[in-house]
């Protein structure tokens, strides 16, 4: 959400407190350090009064009380003549009590606001010259602050960051301010921040693959582990891993960059055309360079299902583990050094276990937490 329009809650939420009764020093205090606090408080917090005091919603619905008059809350009452008793002949509801009403009074129903006559408003006539200085004094007072939250929107970045995640088995895809989209895989989390020079997505945990909207004036950066990938409109996919990132691209160019080692010097920069797998880590990025067909394979989660070509089974069972809370546990190095490939469901761990049962020198012991794979 733009600061401008939380500024504008805010404010509108402190008018709606003071003028709904009980209003104390403390309240006043608070309202002026909130008003202190910034520029733009006081500017919103001015325009809405103003606006307030002018509207005239209150003595319209007051109508047929005395001059100046305004009902206190939940006393309201349907208009009346002389003050006397309201005529049922244009007012259909009655008036109504407040619950602090003597026992045996007359239970009477709220007013039917569809119902309401009013009378028409009239203006004394002394009154008439003061009134145009005073439009003019809130016409210019909006100007100004129109001006000031303009000039102050421009000196500042005007960014709200959101938050997704997903818990471990889930996927998700959220729709971005910008019109772009972001699916996350399980157990992922990212943070994004939509300002006007740029779109920044920081990839907490986890994976997610980004479909960003084009918009040449503002990049979209995604960083994860000290690297960034950068965009201006494409499909591409970025995970996290423990010391490094993995980017993916199906469709346009990405640009990986990468924040400068121990040593102070930055590695230069990368340009990955769709089909490139990008793997980023402390000691440097390897890309390789594929078809399309096989970059989207790398991304098959999307569609539920892990495709391995030659994959240890180490590997196999560390992504199995990405997607269940249920885990794979390789017992010893010459089962973890088995090589598999194939497409299995990530959702069915203990399919893919039994497959490898018979068709591999593997036992496996299931347990409640864990299924361990052992040297048969």
């Amino acid at each position: 959400m733009d600061s401008s329009i939380r500024i504008e809650r805010a404010a509108a939420a402190w008018l709606a407190r003071r003028d709904a009764g009980g209003w104390a020093a403390r309240d006043q205090d608070e309202l002026d350090d909130w008003l202190a606090a910034s520029t733009a408080h006081r500017v919103a917090w001015l325009r809405l009064r103003a606006a307030w005091h002018e509207s005239g919603r209150l003595k319209a619905l007051g109508a047929g009380l005395p001059a100046g008059q305004v009902p206190a809350a939940g006393r309201w009452a349907a208009p009346s003549s002389a003050g006397g008793p309201p005529d049922r002949s244009t007012c259909a509801t009655t008036r109504w009590l407040d619950p602090g009403a003597p026992a045996g009074a007359v239970r009477r129903q709220p007013v039917d606001a569809a119902a309401l006559v009013f009378a028409p408003r009239r203006l004394k006539p002394q009154s008439r010259p003061r009134r145009l200085p005073r439009l003019a004094a809130v016409a210019a007072m909006a100007a100004v602050g129109i001006s000031l939250l303009f000039g102050w929107g421009l000196h500042s970045p005007a960014v709200q960051p959101v938050a997704y995640g997903t818990a471990v088995g889930a996927l998700e895809t959220a729709a971005l301010a910008d019109g772009s989209e972001a699916t996350l895989s399980s157990d992922s989390r990212i943070v994004v921040a939509l300002s006007r020079r740029e779109r920044h997505i920081d990839l907490q945990r986890g994976e997610a693959f980004f479909h960003a909207a084009k918009d040449a004036k503002r990049p979209f950066i995604v960083a994860a582990a000290g690297h960034q990938a950068i965009a201006v409109g494409t499909r591409f996919a970025v995970r996290r891993d423990t010391d490094g990132m993995r980017v993916v691209v199906t469709e346009g160019l990405v640009r990986l960059e990468s924040e400068p080692g121990a040593d102070g010097r930055r590695q230069p920069s990368l340009l990955l055309p769709a089909g490139s797998v990008a793997l980023a880590g402390p000691h440097g990025v390897v890309v390789q360079s594929g078809t399309v067909e096989q970059a989207r394979q790398a991304l098959s989660w999307r569609e539920g299902f892990l495709a391995f070509h030659d994959t240890s089974l180490a590997a196999a069972a560390a992504e199995f583990n990405r997607y269940n809370a249920r885990k794979i546990v390789i017992g010893a190095p010459s089962v973890g050094a088995l090589r598999v490939g194939g497409s299995f469901r990530w959702s069915n761990a203990e399919a893919f276990v039994r497959l490898l049962e018979q068709g591999f020198p593997v036992r496996a012991e299931y347990g409640d937490k864990a299924i361990v794979l052992h040297d048969r």
